[in-house]
């Protein structure tokens, strides 16, 4: 009876044994996944990111080149907001994308951006001008 118990103990153990490799199996299958797809993600929020200060650093440089030789009150006052401006861009800390302040500043950033449009006279609606990420080849 004893060669019945064991070969009993055997399947029983088969199946703990069996559902404990499965899982970890599965468990090392949807890590490995999971970081893939965790790269993936970021890569596409970054190079949107990047794609969007870019796009501010090219707009403010532009019309600092065009405004430079102006010199009315309202000229000067458009050149200040736009060196602000050129100063966040430069104090964003796109190559830390674990920065704490890294939303805080993209979000001021923004906001810089569409006061210089109001200043301006300028629509801040770029979005058929400017191609997203996925366009784009690495």
């Amino acid at each position: 009876m004893a060669a019945g118990e064991e070969l009993f103990d055997s399947i029983l153990l088969a199946d703990e044994k069996y559902r404990g490799e499965g899982f970890r199996e599965g468990y090392q299958r949807g890590t490995r996944r999971g970081l893939q797809g965790g790269r993936r993600h970021g890569a596409a929020h970054g190079s949107r990111l990047s794609s969007e200060v870019s796009f501010y650093h090219g707009f403010a440089t532009t019309w600092t080149c065009l405004l430079d030789h102006s010199s009315d009150v309202k000229s000067r006052k458009r050149m200040k907001a736009l060196e602000a401006l050129l100063a966040l861009i430069q104090d964003c800390p796109l190559d830390d994308p674990q920065s704490a302040t890294l939303q805080n500043n993209t979000e001021k950033l923004r906001a810089k951006f569409r006061q210089v449009c109001s200043m301006l006279n300028v629509p801040t609606d770029f979005k058929e001008y400017v191609h997203t990420a996925e366009g784009m080849s690495f």
